[in-house]
């Protein structure tokens, strides 16, 4: 299914066309990785809309990029609870150990570092999203092994390519 059969279909299940604008636009970013500007309006043209309508949802919540992130966009939030828990530490952390600073992706492109102004989960606070998957009561112990383990993914997803398409002569 293309992205603009499935957009339709998405905007199908809503009495209003703008109010399929959010499923919209994570359709776009799954099928484009972002959302740069002609993106935006190829999404606001499939369903009809105006096309700052789109633009201030996908400027608005930290779910959705507008530029390119890393293969891991770190997403530390540094609201009331998290502060106070440690998160500004957390975050000079990562940054000193990755070599970027906030909203930067390290130049191999595996990690972009973001704070979000809120993750809704203070009571695992300091908490940080990867991903889908959120990760709470972070210390730095904490944070060097989920760095750790997401390394340790990309060897795991290489050797299984590998072993599903062999080099000639293997």
């Amino acid at each position: 299914m293309t992205m603009r059969e499935m957009i339709e279909a998405a905007a199908a299940r809503y009495p209003n066309r703008r109010s399929a604008i959010m499923p919209a636009l994570l359709i776009a970013q799954k099928e484009h990785g972002h959302l740069p500007g002609p993106v935006l309006e190829e999404v606001a043209d499939i369903l009809g809309v105006e096309r700052i309508w789109v633009y201030e949802l996908a400027t608005f919540y930290t779910l959705f990029h507008t530029e390119p992130v890393g293969r891991f966009h770190l997403q530390l939030c540094d609201n009331v609870s998290c502060m106070l828990c440690g998160a500004e530490d957390l975050l000079r952390h990562l940054e000193g150990v990755l070599g970027i600073k906030k909203d930067e992706t390290t130049s191999d492109g595996l990690f972009t570092l973001s704070t979000v102004e809120c993750l809704g989960a203070c009571e695992m606070a300091p908490v940080m999203q990867v991903g889908d998957d959120y990760h709470g009561n972070l210390d730095v112990a904490r944070l060097e092994e989920l760095l750790e383990s997401l390394r340790a993914s990309l060897g795991k997803a290489a050797s299984a390519e590998h072993a599903s398409h062999p080099a000639p002569g293997e």
